[in-house]
């Protein structure tokens, strides 16, 4: 099941398709990069204080599943932000990056045949953060792309499969604020998704990374509906950064929380195969983790963005500002021609929708949208909108 054929199935990275869609042709105005979401403000001011303070752990190997202080700081977080209480030296493992535990948690946790002998199934929304589907070919498990459209509230669906599917399910991918669309699933929606889980005993991979990134209300989490409705402790892992909610995207620290089983399964494969986070950056994440000031100055600032962009593209047919998270998800005939006329009008850069998506029954959820990152200084921001409402929706 596990071949060297695996990823054929995987295209090219997101990335990589946009530098062959627009790099052959010159740009149409001063470059404003608005395709990856890679946050431009400022991280809190102290990060170089505590790395020069702790310099001095650059010289042993660092704690490989992080030491006590970033482990007791994350449980900390999860306590004030979801009233979640967890026993951090146990439920709680650092992570070089998200990026690195979405991908191995399923190497980990996803079993090379179902309850039921058949190929394992791992769900995950479409569009989806690309690492889902090369985790699920990783480990020879079939990878089901469920449509996350306006229709379903930008939010798959996974209970309308049915059992042929769901029975062979053993993980479902799911991004709250998810990526691209910036939708934040509701309490009811975590519960029913965690019902299923139970019903059909699978786990939920939360991606929470974007959860301080929102308008009003703070997003509810997935450990923190779990646990109020008393559901299997190994049911939810959830994936929390420092990239989003710090600025810390360089860093490449953040946690995964769960139950004491899944994370003691996580850690017994990275004994062999981890990346541990070198000592002064998990004292960095520790204080990162134990600090809220920086967390609601920078939501602040997105909150800026948001009226900003409401304002510039009140106007255009199908637009909807995002609950949360920082990308815009806008309607178009065509996103890779839409992306390619903006580049070449006016050098603005944008990720068409199809790259983040599958084709399913001939069908791409994405196809039909750009999406565009609102991380840089609101002024850039704010003329990279303008030309780009000018250029695709005048």
């Amino acid at each position: 099941m596990r071949n060297p054929e695996r990823f054929s199935a995987l295209p090219d990275y997101a990335f990589p398709r946009l530098r062959q869609l627009l790099d052959r042709h010159a740009p149409g105005g001063e470059v404003l990069h608005m395709s990856i979401g890679e946050p431009k403000h400022a991280p809190p001011g102290w990060v170089g204080e505590v790395i020069a303070e702790h310099v001095g752990l650059f010289r042993p190997y660092p704690a490989n599943h992080g030491m006590p202080e970033l482990l007791e700081a994350a449980g900390g977080y999860l306590a004030r932000r979801y009233g979640v209480s967890l026993d951090a030296d146990r439920q709680i493992m650092a992570l070089n990056g998200t990026r690195e535990g979405l991908f191995n948690a399923c190497l980990a946790l996803c079993p090379e045949e179902s309850a039921h002998g058949a190929r394992p199934v791992v769900l995950m929304p479409n569009p989806f953060y690309q690492v889902y589907a090369a985790a699920a070919l990783a480990v020879g498990a079939e990878p089901v792309y469920v449509p996350a459209t306006e229709e379903t509230g930008f939010l798959p669906d996974y209970g309308a499969l049915g059992p042929a599917i769901l029975n062979r399910v053993e993980i479902a991918y799911l991004c709250s604020p998810s990526n691209p669309q910036g939708a934040v699933a509701g309490r009811d929606y975590w519960a029913g998704l965690i019902a299923l889980g139970e019903k059909y005993d699978f786990r939920i991979f939360a991606d929470e990374c974007y959860a301080e990134i929102y308008r009003d209300a703070p997003p509810p989490g997935a450990l923190e509906v779990a646990t109020e409705g008393g559901a299997d402790p190994e049911r939810v892992l959830a994936f929390h950064s420092l990239s989003k909610r710090s600025n810390l995207a360089g860093l490449r620290a953040g946690f995964v929380a769960g139950g004491p089983e899944s994370i003691a399964r996580l850690r017994h494969l990275r004994a062999f195969a981890g990346a541990p986070l070198p000592g002064p950056v998990q004292a960095v994440a520790a204080r990162a983790w134990a600090d809220d000031s920086h967390v609601a100055e920078n939501r602040a600032l997105y909150q800026e963005k948001y009226a900003l962009a409401d304002d510039l593209l009140a106007g255009v047919p199908g637009y909807r500002g995002p609950e949360a998270g920082f990308f815009l998800w806008l309607p178009v005939e065509d996103g890779e021609a839409a992306a390619l006329r903006l580049w070449r009008e006016t050098g603005v850069r944008v990720l068409p929708g199809a790259y983040l998506s599958r084709d399913v029954g001939g069908a791409n959820p994405g196809a039909g949208y750009i999406r565009v990152a609102m991380v840089a200084e609101k002024q850039n921001m704010q003329r990279g909108l303008k030309r780009l409402r000018d250029c695709l929706y005048k």
